[in-house]
């Protein structure tokens, strides 16, 4: 895959792409549709970091059983769902010749997915744990995973908690598809993933 000539990688992506299969991920592991999950992670593998099929196979069967094991309320399963995901930026760093620690970026990941399920499910919910909270947390993930200054990559962030935002409240109204959040949900991450490609393409 090509971005204005280039090849897709994780500083030449397509955000339109990569933000139309979040959000069908999104979509779908909401409304427990696994297969829909798992091609719209396949999607969105491929669109983000530009691997080959087999291994973006592999990489978005990674992503669908993380999530899996993190989805049930309450007795998730974080260890393998952390165990999971650290296989996941094993095969990206590998691919990509990252400078990461894939356990290190598994943990960030896995932050991320704790603030917004406390954001989410917890006590108090959105106003016990502030949206600041949940931008700090994936802020550290871009910043660790593309090697840039947290501060760079803080817009990208915020646009993903504002369409997490909308997500919840889609979640909340009973996760119709005909939903006109899931629209403004899909902007959001435009925005973002096109911040955060500004950010790393630099």
């Amino acid at each position: 895959m090509t971005t204005g000539g280039r090849r897709s990688g994780p500083r030449s992506f397509d955000p339109v792409a990569v933000a139309g299969h979040e959000c069908d991920a999104w979509v779908g592991y909401y409304r427990r549709e696994w297969r829909r999950v798992l091609v719209a992670a396949v999607g969105m593998v491929h669109a983000g970091f530009g691997m080959s099929w087999r291994r973006t196979l592999i990489g978005a069967w990674f992503v669908l059983r993380a999530n899996q094991a993190w989805a049930p309320v309450p007795d998730n399963d974080p260890d393998r769902a952390r165990a999971l995901m650290r296989r996941f930026y094993e095969l990206v760093r590998r691919d990509q010749n990252l400078a990461i620690d894939p356990a290190e970026a598994a943990r960030l990941e896995m932050d991320w997915w704790r603030v917004h399920r406390e954001r989410q499910r917890g006590p108090g919910g959105a106003a016990a744990t502030p949206a600041d909270e949940l931008v700090a947390a994936l802020a550290r993930l871009y910043a660790y995973v593309y090697t840039v200054d947290e501060a760079e990559v803080s817009e990208a962030a915020r646009q993903r908690t504002a369409a997490m935002d909308l997500s919840d409240e889609w979640v909340a109204a009973g996760c119709d598809n005909a939903d006109p959040r899931l629209a403004r949900e899909r902007q959001h991450l435009v925005r973002s993933y096109s911040a955060l490609l500004d950010a790393v393409s630099r």
